[in-house]
């Protein structure tokens, strides 16, 4: 027996497709016999060989496999097999569904979207406030999907005004935004700035579930945001471990992997709401101020300040308010980043939904010890890789997450709903449950964006006094998608860079443009993740996206575990970067061609200038970061109060060459040698910075 193809065929109506295959699809060559699985084609030129073909049902689509029975080819199988991949494509072609267009004051959500997505209607009905949630997910597709299709330009919402405003701003900062905004907002309230959050929703609930690990969550204990107690408090639970693990069943010996074990990754799953209620404690005590059910419309920018006028969308009664520098939190559907970055605000999404189960698994089916970092069980389904995350809670809960890797494209911007009607239906295929058993406790959902950058400039961050963070400025991880993470391990960062920027005014687009937490070795990973990514109208084959997760995720399953624990963390060096590259390569050497052919070549001309800058950067830092850290550290005192504008330029590139970590800190006793430059050096650089 021979395996000679497989395939998919998009469609969850298995039935339909057998159908097809046994009366209507009429084969070049061979007598057709209906199986209780598919077709057998018997030859009468070769008694002893035929051909049989079967189907069946996983992850929500159906699969098709050829196989030959026999011990020699048959004359016509080549064209058979080309003739019924055509056909299939032909009569089951890739569909991309959209959401129906509802009037809620004629129905509820749940009648308005039961025909279309029965099996999310009928969990959300079993949540607490599954009504108001569903609305939340049908407003956040339909407000992403208008985004991503619109023609023209996006609508502007800031607005830049001649001269200055009358009278002083009321506050510093304004945020918009309460999630990833809030930790920000109270970090620097508590530095003694007058402190603003905007929340469209009810302040401290969250669409999303937030992991971390210890040595990350450490920076903020370092800003003095949380004591060590606090975080205790805040930790819903911690894992001895954390797998990542893709179906193999389709590919070569060579491309299976084993387990990777990453017990300091995503490891602690925190408590959002007593975390978001800890920031919000503290931004009121150090006298910031949160308005809650506030809804951002837009906001004019003067030479003085920035004016934001929001909705109050209980009362319907507009607001005003204004402060010195506007911080955009709000996330991927964030109108601001639409604006400043057109058609390239983000390049990737993830569509992520799953949810947060009080309990009703069967016992066995999961050790709250572990968490499940990355896990597929299945090949390509309807054009997307679904790829689980689970991690366990406080008491019986477990978080569940269901997500794929997305191009952003006007044909398919990618749906919340569908994903919820797979996650619902598969559930019991990844981890065995009886769905109608579980206690749902509330959903979580969103869509996590990606930017390819090629260098640290080329996607707007910033304009006059106006910030993006978090998911809105495309700080995440491009293996993990971990929004969260990334916003925290360069938290310090670019607090002491907006630091300097508001004591010194430098608040126009140029200086703000520095407060950013760019990093060359995760500009050029992005290739990574356009390849696990499958382009709109492309139909690929079903294993190729596991067998290029396996290939990545076996090679670090084999290394010491610190270089997966950096790698997955973003601290991965030029020299790590390679040598895994290489041995990819050497392992699988098909897949540069794959991902050339999904990423298309001009997207690979960009990923080889991304190289070429990290490659830059590499020989950049092993120039500098001995001495020039150091340098900068004692020129503070004069340098900062003389030339503002260009400390602030040094103060961001020193920490590019320190990796995150404060250049205004003295390195441990072991790397001081190393830091001090020779009293020329520093002569000259004084002499060239007087020159500025």
């Amino acid at each position: 027996m021979k395996e000679l193809l497989y395939l998919e065929i998009p469609t969850a109506d298995t039935a339909a497709a057998r159908t097809w295959l046994q009366q209507d699809w009429q084969p070049p060559a061979g007598d057709r016999h209906p199986t209780p699985d598919g077709v057998q084609l018997r030859f009468a030129e070769t008694p002893n060989c035929e051909l049989a073909i079967f189907l069946w049902s996983v992850q929500r689509t159906t699969y098709l496999k050829l196989f030959r029975w026999g011990d020699r080819p048959i004359p016509q199988e080549r064209q058979i097999q080309q003739q019924l991949a055509a056909a299939i494509q032909q009569q089951f072609p890739l569909r991309y569904p959209a959401p129906p267009a509802i009037d809620l004051s004629q129905q509820s959500i749940f009648d308005a979207l039961a025909p279309h997505y029965p099996e999310t209607v009928r969990y959300f009905r079993q949540m607490p406030q599954g009504e108001t949630d569903l609305q939340r997910v049908y407003w956040w597709e339909k407000r992403w999907r208008d985004q991503v299709r619109q023609p023209q330009a996006p609508q502007p919402v800031v607005h830049r005004q001649s001269g200055a405003a009358d009278g002083q701003p009321d506050y510093d900062l304004i945020y918009l935004g309460g999630a990833l905004g809030a930790i920000h907002a109270a970090v620097m309230a508590q530095r003694g700035y007058r402190v603003l959050l905007v929340e469209r929703l009810t302040f401290g609930r969250m669409n999303r579930e937030w992991n971390i690990s210890r040595a990350e969550f450490q920076s903020l204990i370092d800003l003095n945001l949380f004591t060590p107690a606090e975080f205790e408090q805040a930790i819903a639970r911690e894992y001895r471990d954390g797998f990542s693990k893709f179906f193999d069943g389709n590919n070569p010996p060579h491309l299976k992997a084993d387990i990777l074990h990453t017990p300091t990754v995503l490891n602690i799953a925190l408590d959002t709401t007593t975390l978001l209620q800890l920031c919000g404690e503290k931004l009121r005590a150090a006298g910031g101020e949160i308005r809650e059910c506030t809804e951002f419309v837009q906001a004019e920018i003067y030479d003085n300040l920035a004016r934001v006028q929001a909705r109050d969308r209980q009362t319907g009664a507009m607001l005003q308010f204004s402060g010195r520098l506007v911080i955009d939190a709000m996330g991927t559907a964030s109108p601001i980043a639409w604006q400043f970055n057109g058609d390239r605000a983000f390049d990737s999404v993830c569509p992520t939904v799953g949810a947060v189960i009080e309990g009703g698994f069967p016992p066995g089916v999961w050790d709250a010890n572990y968490g499940d970092v990355l896990n597929s069980h299945g090949d390509l389904a309807r054009g997307r890789q679904l790829i689980w995350e689970l991690f366990p809670g406080a008491g019986e809960e477990l978080t569940v997450y269901l997500f794929h890797y997305h191009q952003v494209h006007p044909e398919n911007p990618g749906s919340l709903l569908e994903m919820y009607e797979d996650f619902f239906t598969i559930l019991p295929e990844y981890r065995r449950c009886d769905r109608e058993q579980l206690v749902w406790k509330k959903p979580t959902f969103g869509y996590i964006p990606g930017h390819f950058s090629v260098g640290s400039g080329d996607r707007a961050v910033a304009g006059d006094r106006v910030l993006a963070i978090g998911d809105a400025a495309s700080l995440q991880s491009p293996l993990v998608f971990t929004g969260f993470g990334s916003l925290v391990r360069n938290l310090s960062r670019l607090t002491a860079l907006l630091d300097v920027a508001l004591k010194h005014d430098l608040l126009q687009a140029e200086t703000l443009s520095q407060v950013r937490a760019y990093q060359s070795n995760i500009a050029v990973t992005w290739l990574f993740s356009k390849g696990m990514m499958v382009p709109t109208g492309m139909t690929l084959p079903p294993q190729r996206i596991n067998a290029m997760l396996n290939t990545f995720f076996g090679l670090l399953a084999n290394e010491p575990p610190n270089v997966a624990d950096t790698f997955i963390k973003d601290r991965f060096t030029w020299m790590t970067f390679n040598r895994l590259a290489f041995k990819a390569a050497r392992q699988n050497p098909a897949l540069i061609s794959w991902i050339w052919w999904q990423a298309g070549a001009l997207d690979f001309l960009r990923w080889l200038g991304a190289y070429f800058l990290f490659t830059l950067d590499a020989l950049i830092n092993a120039l500098l970061s001995g001495w020039f850290p150091g340098w900068l550290r004692r020129a503070q005192t004069w340098l900062e109060p003389r030339y503002p504008r260009l400390w602030l330029r040094c103060l961001s590139f020193s920490y590019r060459l320190t990796g995150g970590r404060s250049p205004l800190t003295p390195p441990p006793p072991s790397q001081r040698k190393r830091d001090r430059p020779s009293s020329r050096t520093t002569v000259m650089a004084r002499q060239v910075s007087d020159r500025c």
